[in-house]
């Protein structure tokens, strides 16, 4: 029995030992894949708009001529098509299956393009959502994909740690907003994110304030931001801040989102390309 183990070796037909607890784990992409960098986008709680912020990075780094994808892989919850306006069935072949496109060229597999009615609810426990997750990854055929971005459910459940341990990721980025409470879901996926050793890019911020269109002040709705106070406590970069913007919401619901003049994660989208130089 290993030095660290806590239980019987032989009951497991393995050895526990630190050679075992280093072995690279992550899954590879579909062979005929070719995916350069991969970033997830979390957050430790539901509704503050992680979905919103992978789409804006998507769109972001399309715009610098970029290719990119993106894993839908809040299974249960998935909004990704219907804020790019997308609609199309999975096509598949042989080799595997292939994404859906959407207008400004944006790869994207998500489970409301693979059921007969995307209004279904999916009805899986935890195991079965995992393993979508991860055939979303490598029965998929994603073509020159220089960014992948996946938008992950909320929590530190199953789909997130499955990502993290299956998936060679460049980093996440963690989705907050102003309330005091999201400081301590904060550190719960920042603590997630060091136990994987797995690299945080920054923090963003939504939600963040309302600018009134007559007069230009900016009200914070849901208090003082408590944003620097955590980037502070943490070590962690700000990318940026997206205010509570109707027109953002408009074109999401449209399936706009690409046509957005995206001007709050260009500091996101400035710290992304930093990694083609690493």
């Amino acid at each position: 029995m290993a030095e660290e183990c806590n239980h019987d070796c032989s009951s497991c037909g393995t050895t526990c030992g630190s050679d075992t607890r280093k072995k690279d784990m992550h899954e590879a992409p579909h062979e005929l894949s070719e995916i350069r960098h991969v970033i997830a986008v979390v957050s430790g709680k539901g509704g503050v708009g992680k979905s919103l912020v992978t789409g804006l990075l998507s769109e972001a780094m399309s715009r610098k001529g970029r290719h990119v994808g993106i894993i839908d892989a809040d299974i249960t919850g998935p909004s990704i098509p219907k804020m790019f306006g997308v609609s199309a069935e999975i096509c598949g072949s042989e080799a595997g299956a292939y994404p859906a496109t959407t207008s400004g060229g944006i790869d994207i597999v998500s489970m409301n393009l693979l059921l007969e009615n995307g209004s279904d609810p999916v009805v899986w426990r935890g195991p079965i959502l995992s393993g979508v997750v991860k055939q979303f990854w490598h029965d998929f055929i994603w073509n020159d994909i220089d960014y992948m971005f996946i938008d992950m459910p909320p929590g530190t459940g199953d789909v997130p740690l499955t990502v993290m341990q299956s998936i060679k990721l460049d980093g996440i980025v963690i989705v907050t907003s102003p309330q005091e409470l999201v400081s301590m879901i904060v550190e719960k996926a920042v603590k997630m994110a060091s136990a994987m050793n797995v690299p945080i890019l920054g923090l963003v911020e939504n939600m963040s304030y309302f600018q009134c269109p007559d007069c230009g002040k900016k009200h914070e709705i849901f208090g003082k931001s408590h944003l620097q106070e955590i980037a502070d406590q943490y070590k962690l970069e700000i990318l940026g801040r997206i205010p509570m913007d109707p027109r953002l919401a408009a074109e999401c619901d449209a399936g706009q989102v690409e046509t957005l003049e995206n001007i709050y994660l260009q500091d996101a989208a400035e710290k992304l390309l930093q990694l083609e130089k690493d």
